[in-house]
């Protein structure tokens, strides 16, 4: 029923609003649509643009696929972005979701994508918080539901292990608070 993904990538879109005037690349497989001429997919691509701003991401669902609420895939790869928004976290059948390539740099930011029950792949590498220490531990312990992360296989060993790092990391803080 789904058929290929909304492919919007490419284009020098700087806003989300300046999505809606755009046409999908085209690809192998044709775009089907439906009466109302929304798009019978459940992936998005917004790849390789100039996105900074994601406060339009509803809308820009909404204006492009038939089932919004369905959005399974989205590709927010190499743009401008700098924070994990809200907005993100209102995508709740999502099990897919790229964010290499930018410019997101509070680590803390990815424990928001917790509340996504279905994702199960995420891309962050490229972006500041790749250089954090703590940083695959900490993508695994917030997401445990995670299959791949960076285009790797999260194995149960990395799962042992972001679990000891979060115990440890809490433990910690804990303690901080206590002695302040």
């Amino acid at each position: 029923m789904y058929g290929a993904p909304v492919d919007l990538s490419f284009k020098d879109i700087s806003s989300l609003a300046d999505a809606w005037t755009e046409e999908p690349n085209s690809g192998l497989r044709p775009l089907k649509r439906n009466s109302q001429t929304k798009y019978l997919s459940q992936s998005l691509r917004l790849n390789n643009n100039n996105i900074s701003e994601l406060s339009d991401l509803q809308k820009t669902v909404s204006h492009f696929l038939a089932e919004p609420s369905q959005l399974r895939w989205l590709d927010l790869s190499f743009n401008n972005i700098t924070h994990i928004d809200q907005v993100l976290c209102e995508l709740h059948e999502l099990r897919v979701l790229y964010l290499h390539g930018n410019s997101i740099f509070i680590l803390s930011e990815v424990d928001r994508l917790g509340v996504l029950p279905h994702l199960h792949s995420i891309t962050l590498h490229g972006n500041a918080i790749e250089i954090n220490k703590a940083y695959r531990n900490r993508v695994i312990s917030v997401l445990p539901q995670i299959k791949t992360m960076d285009f790797n296989v999260v194995t149960q060993q990395e799962r042992v292990m972001a679990k000891i790092w979060h115990h440890s990391y809490n433990h910690s803080r804990t303690a901080k608070r206590i002695l302040q």
